[in-house]
């Protein structure tokens, strides 16, 4: 799978000799969600993610595999991938888009930027457009975003008795690092 992402963004415009691409770092990632209700607050955080960006077109890439989000107690951690996101059938978070600023790569400045592209959850697909900011560190490119998912928006049912227990919408945070690809 991950090479098949790789030959999919690679693919992405044309790669003349000023074209880089960059991949996420090996624990290079976290993806973390945090759901706030009455109740009970939770807490997942995830480490099992691809990405690539193509500097040259400014197409990025993330895949994020759901069982990989690890909470603070097993029983929600069994009840998210089983009950809400049912992991085995939609194993995946995936979402295709493009940056739609023009950054400067070589800044280490932090530079605010929008990507614009489809994000699909739990079989569904929507039109999303994600802020965050993006910088030069070393040889590597650091990614960082916070935003929203409206729990309804991808078709996750939260039964009557746990609406309490569950936020209708969850706050994201994206924290990255790439590394420039080098072809093997």
């Amino acid at each position: 799978m991950k090479k098949a992402l790789f030959a999919a963004l690679l693919g992405f415009g044309t790669l003349g000799s000023f074209a880089q691409i960059y991949k996420v770092k090996d624990k290079g990632t976290s993806v973390s969600f945090y759901s706030k209700s009455p109740l009970e607050d939770i807490e997942a955080h995830n480490k099992s993610s691809v990405q690539v960006l193509n500097t040259t077109t400014g197409d990025y890439q993330m895949r994020l595999t759901i069982i990989g989000f690890k909470f603070k107690n097993a029983l929600m951690e069994e009840h998210f991938n089983e009950n809400y996101m049912e992991s085995p059938k939609f194993p995946n978070a995936v979402f295709k888009g493009r940056i739609n600023e023009k950054v400067d790569y070589e800044s280490t400045a932090e530079q605010n930027v929008t990507v614009t592209g489809k994000m699909e959850i739990h079989g569904v697909t929507q039109e999303v457009t994600i802020p965050g900011t993006i910088k030069k560190s070393g040889s590597d490119l650091v990614i960082n975003a916070k935003f929203k998912i409206k729990v309804a928006d991808y078709g996750i049912k939260v039964p009557s008795l746990y609406v309490k227990n569950i936020a209708e919408v969850v706050d994201v945070t994206l924290d990255s690092t790439l590394e420039p690809f080098q072809k093997k």
